[in-house]
């Protein structure tokens, strides 16, 4: 918005050049005009053609110059007419100047006072964004809580009758506070529940109707939610104690657990999918193999792996997606991803790109600039480098 006012103030200020360039080149013509073009000498003239008339002088000798005055003031009128044209022209292009200018700063008003509007409408919009963020933090920060004051209950049990707890009842007090963290974290930088039914919508058409899916990963359980209302069987894993309580207050089947455990405990070929977002660039290589190999395992013939994760082609995504998490500790090659997949023994795989960014791209050079197809190639070269689409997923059907 910023760059729009700047060029509208720009065409707004040289308008108003054109429309003083214009008025001097009319009181120009007007003063021409005004001069009489010769009007003044011929009028001259006609005095003394008039005194000697007057005194009745040699007529004859006069006719010559009368004529000569005639001749001349035909001339003058000629030349009066082009200037009165050329002036009703110069009138007629500042009548066309003046709403130019009239538009021009009409437009620049215009996205002033939209801009002043849309930064209150953001700024309503970021204050509400930060409410709700703060809301989601106090209602799992009290889910911490309770799930503290249970476990510090039970602590007091065992120390009222005079033993000593194990160490692993003391690690379980802090298991709470830690998980609260990380899905506060994912609440306010991975966004609404609404904006990821938004992004993974698209993945319900890559499971057969009715089938029995496993989210590896569930999060809140968005995708899980997505399943049940279109007919699916599904339930999710987390290891995440805060997610999962979040999923079973929503009545989804969700338990806590580690992903390859929980992948490796279900029966062969007894799922229809697996499905995992967010959740590969948090694994080690080594255990995105497993996982790959495991879900291969566990598909029936024709069942499906879907694999969401952070697009590493994308330096936008890597400076404000992936370095933004600290616990990320693997960015994964969308083609790394595909020949994994195909080494495990999936077919017909797919590497499907999220939404493109749009806002954030470099804006091309109009086509009248000199160069500007150099320069525009140059522009869709670093736009594809930058801001490539931040997510991709790798689908890959087991034959």
């Amino acid at each position: 918005m910023k760059r729009t006012i700047e060029k509208l103030h720009h065409e707004r200020v040289e308008k108003e050049k054109d429309c003083l360039r214009r008025f001097q080149q009319i009181e120009s013509a007007a003063r021409d005009l005004a001069d009489g073009g010769g009007l003044a000498r011929l009028d001259e003239r006609l005095d003394r053609l008039e005194k000697a008339f007057a005194s009745k002088s040699d007529l004859k000798a006069a006719m010559p110059g009368l004529l000569d005055a005639l001749r001349e003031m035909r001339s003058v009128q000629a030349r009066s007419l082009d200037s009165l044209r050329a002036l009703a022209g110069l009138l007629a292009e500042l009548q066309r100047l003046g709403l130019e200018l009239g538009d021009a700063r009409d437009r620049e008003w215009d996205a002033l006072g939209s801009n002043h509007v849309g930064l209150i409408f953001k700024s309503m919009e970021w204050r509400v964004e930060k409410l709700a963020a703060a809301y989601d933090d106090v209602r799992l920060l009290m889910r911490s809580f309770l799930a503290l004051e249970d476990k510090l209950g039970r602590l007091l049990a065992v120390l009222e009758e005079k033993k000593l707890p194990a160490p692993r009842e003391a690690a379980d007090l802090l298991e709470p506070i830690r998980d609260w963290r990380y899905a506060g974290f994912e609440t306010r930088f991975r966004g609404g529940e609404e904006d990821i039914r938004r992004q993974q919508g698209a993945y319900l058409a890559f499971f057969p109707k009715g089938g029995r899916v496993l989210d590896l990963g569930c999060g809140r359980g968005e995708f899980l939610e997505m399943l049940r209302e279109n007919g699916f069987r599904p339930f999710g894993v987390d290891l995440n104690s805060q997610m999962v309580g979040l999923c079973l207050d929503k009545g989804l089947d969700c338990r806590r657990g580690d992903l390859l455990e929980a992948l490796a405990g279900e029966p062969d070929l007894s799922l229809d999918g697996v499905f995992s977002s967010q959740v590969i660039e948090h694994l080690e290589p080594m255990a995105i193999r497993r996982l790959v190999e495991l879900a291969f395992q566990k598909l029936k013939s024709g069942g499906t792996l879907v694999l969401e994760t952070v697009n590493p082609l994308s330096v936008f995504a890597l400076v404000h997606i992936y370095f933004l998490d600290m616990s990320h500790r693997t960015p994964v090659h969308p083609q790394a991803l595909r020949f994994l997949l195909e080494s495990a023994g999936f077919e017909t795989i797919e590497l499907r790109e999220s939404r493109p960014l749009e806002a954030e791209r470099l804006m091309p050079v109009p086509a009248s600039v000199e160069t500007s197809e150099i320069l525009n190639r140059n522009i869709d070269t670093l736009n594809a480098l930058l801001f490539a689409p931040p997510n991709f997923a790798a689908v890959g059907r087991k034959p």
